[in-house]
């Protein structure tokens, strides 16, 4: 007999955009029969009733989208480097730098990357030395 796998606890904002999206979607489902009641009776709770499934709707979507979005955050948060499986694991602990072999490159000017970025200085004008002066030539 196999023993049933438990699933992962889903992080924190997903979880919380999904109750937003439960709760948005409610919110839309009491707007339609709300709606529907008023349009039998021929009330005028029908326009407002309208306007608040609109909204719903638009904010259900909304909280949908949230929810797709927040769970592609939390996949690459936990994705390790240069994995195909998005949950493959964390990242490996780093080497000591000076067991890092120094990459070679292909150009002459190589950018280390554990090097400190440096703050941008804007190229000084170049200035031209002074000219001397021609003097006339008699022409032939």
């Amino acid at each position: 007999m196999s023993v049933p796998r438990r699933r992962r606890r889903l992080p924190d904002e997903v979880r919380a955009a999904a109750v937003r999206a439960v709760l948005c979607l409610s919110f839309t489902l009491v707007g339609v029969v709300v709606a529907t009641l008023a349009s039998y009776a021929g009330s005028w709770m029908l326009t407002p009733a309208l306007l608040a499934m609109g909204v719903g709707v638009f904010g259900t979507m909304w909280c949908l989208l949230e929810i797709v979005i927040s769970r592609q955050v939390a996949a690459q948060r936990m994705r390790a480097p240069g994995s195909a499986h998005p949950m493959a694991g964390g990242r490996a602990p780093a080497e000591p730098l000076a067991a890092r072999p120094f990459p070679r490159s292909n150009s002459s000017v190589y950018l280390d990357p554990y090097q400190q970025p440096q703050p941008y200085q804007p190229p000084q004008p170049q200035r031209r030395p002074p000219q001397q002066p021609r003097l006339p030539t008699a022409r032939p």
